[in-house]
């Protein structure tokens, strides 16, 4: 499976090039920026399956072009059918509630507060362990092949010859060719735009010699912590079952639990729809003379009845959209680059668009596997947005971005609960959640911080491309309760006279225990920078300053720092000396990368402090948004050879296999935070930061990097 990890590592050799932005030249040429890119595939690979989808469906097929051999991509990318609204709860039948996991934990005000965590005893682990694993991503089923031999055997992924297969990334579509026994097969596969669909059309002698039949399988619930989100081993736990069948359309409806949805499959030409020998499995035989069959299949989640597009209607609404998404917003082309990793470069770049595009921008935030396979239960991580969404307006797509904000004003009601229940005003963000917005328990994620401010980033985001009322007022609760809760979170020590963020806290750095940290540089940061804009959004609606954010504003402690380097937390004097201290994602950085800083940034103690984690990190411990965020520090800093090496640093975990997926361990074969990390620090490099200047001021600037681009963004 991993065997070509090798080929994709990128050498870290310092090499350096000079580069010219927009208004330079001729219009990129986008079609064929991005079609050199598109994916092809030759043999079975266990961790190169395809992708189609439209931000809250997606659906990954195998070499076939189909869900033909879901056993051999498990422990891949495995063939998923995800959406966003396909959620699954086992019955609580113990009536396992919230209050059941709490635990008081003492801050440094003295007083205590509730949090939800992790419990090791009993009913309290039972109850943790359920509330962690619903509801959970629901796998909605498989669609695959069924050949046959001439000597009457089913064939195996073995017995494909000559194959081809290709992701045309302009078009949206993925063909796949191969030969069985020397008889050819063609699939031409296309993903909805609007509806959560796919159409297919399948040409071979196969179909007429009545050879080959199309598969539809359907599992129960899966409450596994990373894995594919389906369950075979329950067949009587849920229904399967045709709800309607006329002579070309069938209407199977399921139902698990408390969870219903329908399956809708219609075809073109003669077949026969019928049920298998075995639980929730269904068979489309294609019947009569022809070579060729057409078939479209809908997941719908409000169980409608409706007569579906076609294959052809499909494939024009398809082509249509994928077109109209790469010729507008940002692009960027390396193609006049001279340095010898711009090619990789550029293709990570094109290939994150795409899947990013389909897994990311949808009504929700995404989990960190998106659309594929289940991780962490299915759900989201709030503190991870940031790096799935900010890319879309740095791009120019901010309406992909757009789509997942009304969730929080959805949410808020549980949000203000977490914080009444702890004693705070306004509302704080849940970690680690699903569509109900409530809070999963959690020894570790219950005390991040970090992802408080994301709301308030993403509204000045939004504002910044529509500088209107209308921004302002769509958004000014969620900007205001946010801000609300950071301002009485923060804890006033009289002693100094400054505000504080004091424990228990675990910072963006994980690995310092809640109970004993204070005071994360990026925290603070990043609660100035929320409670800036904050007060900023009062002015633009010629509102007065909120005093209690203000008071907060002016006294935030410094960031914490020793012999001329910011420390990772307060008091953590032996972070550059332990290298115990030098794991996880060094977050230092991002407080002049991901954030512009805050007034009284030293920058020259930061350059220190870059240099110090470049040179002593642990490299295999970091994760796949690490990279870009070292990279936007460097640029920031001047460091422009060093970004770059950032963006392609040669480790496991900055990986892109194949089809473009961030490849982090055997456990998380792919990783979107990562795909969005490249494209927010590309679009920094290239279009700037509020207060730079000069064309591609990210960019070495000696000649090898001459790099074009347009429509791309400032970021903040």
């Amino acid at each position: 499976m991993i065997k070509n990890l090798s080929v994709l590592l990128v050498a870290c050799s310092l090499l350096s090039c000079s580069g010219f932005g927009p208004g330079k030249g001729a219009a990129i040429d986008r079609f064929t920026l991005v079609s050199r890119h598109n994916v092809v595939i030759n043999e079975p690979d266990s961790l190169g399956a395809l992708s189609v989808g439209n931000g809250n469906f997606a659906f990954t097929v195998d070499v076939t072009g189909l869900q033909t051999f879901p056993g051999y991509y498990e422990n891949g990318i495995s063939l998923g059918t995800q959406s966003q609204w396909g959620w699954h709860s086992f019955p609580n039948a113990e009536n396992y509630e919230l209050s059941e996991v709490l635990d008081s934990f003492e801050t440094c005000s003295g007083r205590k507060w509730p949090v939800a965590v992790q419990q090791r005893e009993g009913r309290k682990t039972k109850a943790a362990n359920w509330l962690r694993a619903n509801p959970h991503r629901l796998h909605l089923g498989l669609i695959g092949l069924e050949m046959i031999k001439k000597n009457g055997e089913t064939v195996t992924i073995g017995d494909l010859q000559n194959i081809r297969q290709t992701l045309d990334l302009w078009t949206g579509a993925i063909t796949s060719e191969y030969e069985i026994e020397g008889v050819p097969v063609k699939l031409e596969l296309y993903g909805h735009q609007e509806f959560d669909m796919i159409s297919f059309r399948v040409q071979s002698p196969l179909v007429s010699e009545g050879r080959l039949k199309i598969s539809f399988r359907f599992p129960y619930g899966k409450d596994c912590h990373v894995c594919p989100g389906y369950d075979w081993t329950q067949p009587e736990k849920y229904q399967s079952r045709i709800a309607k069948q006329t002579d070309r359309l069938v209407l199977i409806q399921r139902t698990l639990d408390e969870t219903t949805y329908s399956v809708g499959v219609q075809w073109a030409g003669n077949g026969r729809f019928s049920a298998a020998d075995q639980p929730h499995k269904f068979m489309l035989a294609p019947a009569g003379s022809s070579d060729v069959f057409e078939c479209s299949v809908m997941f719908d989640g409000e169980n409608r009845d409706i007569t579906l597009p076609d294959f052809e209607t499909s494939k024009t609404e398809n082509r249509e959209k994928w077109a109209s998404f790469w010729s507008t917003g940002g692009a960027i082309d390396f193609s006049e680059c001279t340095d010898p990793r711009a090619a990789e470069l550029e293709r990570r770049v094109v290939l994150s668009q795409y899947l990013t595009r389909i897994q990311c921008a949808g009504m929700y935030p995404p989990q960190e596997t998106g659309l594929t396979f289940n991780s962490w239960y299915g759900k989201f991580h709030l503190e991870m947005h940031w790096w799935h969404g900010v890319h879309f307006a740095l791009w120019d797509r901010i309406g992909l971005l757009e789509k997942s904000m009304d969730w929080y004003r959805q949410v808020m009601p549980e949000a203000r609960l977490i914080a009444e229940r702890q004693g705070f005003d306004g509302v704080r963000w849940q970690k680690m959640t699903g569509p109900d917005g409530h809070s999963s328990p959690s020894s570790v994620g219950e005390f991040l911080i970090w992802q408080q401010p994301h709301p308030i980033y993403f509204a000045e985001l939004l504002y910044r491309q529509h500088p209107d009322r209308e921004t302002l007022e769509r958004y000014r609760e969620v900007v205001f309760q946010t801000a609300d809760f950071m301002a009485s979170f923060a804890h006033f020590d009289i002693t100094d006279g400054k505000y504080h963020l004091c424990h228990p806290i675990i910072p963006a750095q994980e690995i310092f225990p809640a109970s004993q940290t204070d005071d994360p540089p990026f925290e603070l940061a990043y609660w100035y920078y929320g409670l800036s804009t904050a007060q900023e959004w009062r002015r633009r609606l010629g509102m007065a300053p909120n005093e209690k954010w203000q008071d907060v504003i002016d006294k935030m402690t410094p960031l914490p720092a020793s012999e001329g380097l910011y420390l990772p937390a307060a008091g953590a004097l032996e972070a550059y000396a332990n290298i115990a201290f030098q794991k996880d994602h060094p977050i230092v950085t991002g407080v002049y990368g991901m954030l512009p800083g805050t007034p009284g940034l030293d920058t020259a103690m930061m350059a220190n402090t870059f240099r110090k984690i470049q040179d002593q990190w642990d490299w295999a411990s970091t994760w796949g948004w690490d990279y870009p965020m070292l990279a936007m520090c460097a640029a920031r800093l001047g460091y422009k050879e060093a970004a770059v090496d950032a963006l392609l640093m040669g480790v496991q975990k900055n990986t892109y296999l194949v089809n473009g997926h961030n490849y982090q361990d055997k456990r998380l074969r792919l990783y979107l935070p990562g795909n969005g990390g490249l494209l927010i620090a590309v679009a920094m490099m290239a279009a700037g930061w509020d207060g730079s200047t000069g064309q591609n001021p990210g960019f070495p600037d000696s000649g090898r990097w001459k790099v074009r681009w347009e429509g791309l963004k400032k970021m903040p």
